[in-house]
């Protein structure tokens, strides 16, 4: 078995006459770039954007700031190319991932070096410690990042430093950096009127930040097993149900899908687009060929007590963007020995699903969020 140390991996560069590598950090497991040079405040922002669309990574030396603007001008460099749309759905939701990715990749050239307790040591650097350790755990040694991953590093610790404000909790819940945030509270207020089946015990499938695990708990029901397979989930949801003092009535466990036993309630809001995910965090919006989907309908009978329901939260944007039809998600139902007994359905809030400039606008403007209370057929 490989040790730690040779799983690492580690970018290589040359500065002046020297040799030099460190442990190479990125969360959608970029490659380390293979051409690497030293970039300053003297770098022009025409070069720099030429540079990293060929693939030669930048490593900063200069003012912390001026790299900062020097990201932010590569940025309007690239949204000046106008952008590849189709008249089909589908098409034009793949040409939009492309230039996502492209776009992540072209970003993701400008780097910084984290010295081995974290810090930076650039002109006018922010304190990134606290950040670091809470995204990355210890430091293992200096380190190289790219300065928009170290960007959503510093924004996740101010996240869950503040917290995202839930009204149907009438609490906050602190997601971690690389869990999903319940911004989107349409499906948190589908939890919260839908009727209980039962108050004894309920299993929250897929838990991530633990919001519907906390929910299902201030409402009274008396015992919640909530399970993720993500250890950093793991940890959010445990933070939560800690700082809200329920952890007398939340379990939280590590299971692929579902824990032992059975429940008169199992929820589960799976990922809602099948296609695959480009960095961790997106594993919550993505998944490929619907895998936790199929999962959770095609075990929901095997762990459903007698009369009990599962609730299936998703949103319908798969179907208007033609990624899936509702035709398969009721085919999935039915081969699970499942039946529809209702569906609530809701709006989406979100500021996209009005930004008529979103090249998925259309898919978004017609998008509706559903609770599907599933029982055995």
């Amino acid at each position: 078995m490989l040790s730690d140390e040779l799983t690492i991996p580690f970018i290589h560069w040359q500065e002046g006459e020297q040799a030099y590598s460190a442990i190479w950090r990125s969360e959608n497991h970029a490659k380390p770039p293979a051409k690497v040079v030293i970039a300053d405040d003297a770098m022009k922002a025409d070069v720099a954007y030429r540079m990293a669309c060929e693939g030669t990574a930048l490593l900063w030396r200069g003012d912390f700031q001026n790299a900062r603007q020097l990201l932010q001008a590569i940025v309007r460099r690239i949204d000046r190319k106008p952008a590849k749309t189709s008249s089909n759905p589908a098409e034009a939701f793949h040409l939009n991932r492309q230039a996502q990715s492209q776009r992540s990749r072209v970003l993701g050239m400008l780097l910084v070096t984290l010295e081995a307790d974290y810090s930076i040591k650039l002109r006018r650097a922010p304190d990134t410690q606290q950040a670091c350790i809470q995204a990355y755990g210890d430091a293992r040694g200096v380190s190289v990042v790219s300065l928009r991953e170290l960007q959503g590093v510093i924004g996740a610790y101010e996240w869950r430093k503040k917290g995202v404000e839930v009204p149907a909790l009438e609490a906050r819940i602190h997601p971690h950096y690389g869990v999903f945030s319940p911004v989107r509270g349409e499906y948190v207020d589908l939890v919260a009127e839908a009727p209980l089946p039962s108050q004894a015990l309920a299993f929250d499938i897929g838990t991530g930040s633990g919001v519907l695990a906390a929910l299902l708990a201030k409402r009274g029901v008396k015992q919640v097993i909530a399970t993720d397979q993500d250890d950093r989930s793991l940890a959010c949801a445990r933070d939560n149900i800690r700082n809200l003092r329920l952890g007398q009535q939340v379990e939280i466990i590590k299971a692929d899908l579902f824990p032992v036993g059975r429940a008169p309630l199992i929820v589960c809001n799976p990922p809602w687009l099948p296609a695959r995910p480009n960095a961790a965090i997106e594993y919550a919006i993505y998944d490929p060929d619907s895998i936790m989907l199929k999962g959770f309908l095609s075990g929901l009978v095997e762990h459903l007590e007698p009369e009990g329901e599962g609730w299936l939260i998703m949103s319908d944007i798969a179907e208007h963007l033609g990624l899936r039809t509702r035709d398969t998600l009721l085919e999935l139902i039915a081969a699970a020995g499942l039946q529809v007994v209702d569906k609530a359905d809701i709006k989406p809030r979100h500021a996209r699903a009005s930004d008529s400039n979103d090249p998925l606008h259309t898919a978004r403007a017609a998008e509706v969020t559903s609770l599907w209370r599933l029982k055995a057929a």
